[in-house]
């Protein structure tokens, strides 16, 4: 394989779609709060983090709470949603991303995971996959978020190659932004308006193969 020695990926909407539990176990707390919680404003809440995700939903539904009681809120719907993520299966799994991981495997070109999720390796598990990685870089080991690059390069460290090596594979703005200011080479997956600072957007990586990524690396 000319170039590439690594392909690191984003988990949630890249491998696996878990932004449903989120929604669940944010909307579950709402009614108990006695308010209503929907999905155009689940929208608002992607790539935020728990404790501003909980503030801007008691704002919406006008309630006031103390930081101890917030904290507690977060703790809660956070054990909501791991409770829902250790009943997922493989067929959770999106298309092609299986797939892609056999074929990279057998080419000989490692594998990491890039995830600011805490549950990364139980969701990989869970859905049988974690044999695949080489690596799994998830929010319990960095400290610095996305768009900082310290998750990528941190798998790159992992795998033992250069980051200049690399091609990352995310679904968001700031997972982007962040395998470009590691020196990888990126693939977004999704909307190419949203996406564009991409080296190249796919809609999913049932649409991706060992040659395009190989016709991509030698890109200038």
């Amino acid at each position: 394989m000319q170039g590439i020695a690594a392909c690191i990926f984003d988990l949630d909407g890249v491998i696996v779609d878990t932004a449903v539990y989120h929604f669940k176990a944010w909307k579950r707390l709402a009614n108990e709060l006695g308010f209503n919680f929907t999905e155009a404003q689940n929208e608002k809440l992607k790539g935020v983090s728990r404790v501003r995700s909980l503030e801007l939903i008691l704002g919406w539904g006008g309630i006031e709470k103390s930081a101890e009681e917030q904290q507690e809120l977060a703790t809660r719907k956070n054990e909501w949603y791991v409770d829902m993520i250790h009943h997922m299966t493989p067929e959770e799994i999106l298309p092609g991303a299986k797939e892609l991981l056999d074929s990279l495997r057998a080419a000989g070109i490692k594998t990491a995971l890039g995830s600011a999720s805490k549950n990364a390796g139980v969701i990989l598990d869970k859905v049988g996959i974690l044999p695949l990685f080489d690596a799994v870089i998830d929010g319990n080991m960095v400290s610095a978020s996305k768009p900082d690059p310290e998750v990528f390069l941190k798998g790159a460290e992992a795998l033992g190659v250069a980051p200049a090596q690399c091609i990352v594979f995310e679904d968001a703005i700031a997972g982007v932004q962040a395998g470009k200011a590691g020196g990888m080479k990126v693939v977004g997956i999704g909307e190419q308006s949203v996406l564009g600072e991409a080296d190249l957007v796919v809609g999913g990586l049932q649409e991706i193969n060992i040659q395009t990524l190989t016709n991509l690396f030698n890109s200038k």
